[in-house]
């Protein structure tokens, strides 16, 4: 029998923002969940975040449908086809963003960031553009699965700043690979094998910018799952809610 999963999402405003540009999108029966963080303005980033939730999740009902069914496929991790079709639908949801912004002049140079999870059994795939987050949290150790487009992480990287100077960066904010602002982008694309009582999380840079990895953990495993992101979400409007805040927490249940 196929392992379930519980999930609870949330997103908020903040208390610094006029409007929420990010967007969230959970569906179950896919087995997909997705947040997207908007830039290019209050209208560009509500489009480019709304637009490219819509799109991934259209690319892979669409796949789920060929004959070449990806999800019918019974494959090891490494060899899922699964992946190929994550990255393909945003890789999509990419160009379509990119379309739209070329139409609209009131929209041009706007793009998202993109964290998409997708479960199938006990293989766990995730796509990743720019700086949103996904957490696996496993006998109670924190991991982050997805690695910060940004220009501070690539510092980081080089040796030029520690961890701690990052954190406090004022170019923090600037991100080096996003949904849409170009037609193509280079999607990075992370498998894990889940276990039992795995927990995992999506969230936008609202969050992981004022909370951090041992306090993430500490709410997947000291709350009920419905709870988490409502306390997360008070905890980065404690800090100064200075963006918009968005959660998607998941737990696999045997």
């Amino acid at each position: 029998m196929p392992p379930r999963y519980l999930c609870a999402a949330r997103t908020d405003v903040g208390l610094k923002r006029e409007h929420n540009e990010d967007s969230f999108l959970v569906n179950e029966d896919l087995g997909l969940y997705v947040v997207c963080d908007g830039m290019g303005g209050h209208a560009g980033g509500e489009t480019a975040s709304r637009l490219a939730v819509q799109t991934i999740e259209r690319e892979l009902l669409s796949a789920r449908l060929r004959k070449d069914n990806p999800f019918a496929v019974e494959a090891e991790l490494e060899q899922s086809p699964l992946a190929g079709a994550l990255r393909e639908a945003i890789e999509g949801a990419c160009a379509a963003v990119f379309r739209t912004s070329r139409k609209n002049p009131e929209l041009s140079g706007m793009g998202t960031t993109c964290i998409s999870l997708l479960l199938r059994g006990t293989q766990a795939l995730v796509g990743h553009v720019g700086d949103s987050r996904a957490y696996l949290v496993r006998g109670g150790e924190v991991h982050q699965l997805s690695e910060d487009h940004s220009l501070v992480n690539e510092q980081v990287r080089a040796g030029l700043l520690s961890e701690e100077e990052a954190k406090h960066s004022r170019l923090k904010n600037i991100i080096t690979r996003s949904v849409g602002f170009e037609e193509d982008v280079l999607v990075d694309l992370v498998g894990v094998e889940t276990e039992p009582f795995d927990r995992l999380l999506l969230c936008s840079d609202g969050l992981s910018n004022l909370i951090d990895n041992g306090e993430i953990r500490d709410a997947l495993l000291a709350h009920p799952l419905e709870e988490v992101p409502g306390v997360l979400i008070q905890l980065g409007n404690d800090r100064g809610g200075d963006d918009n805040l968005t959660v998607v927490a998941l737990q696999r249940v045997e």
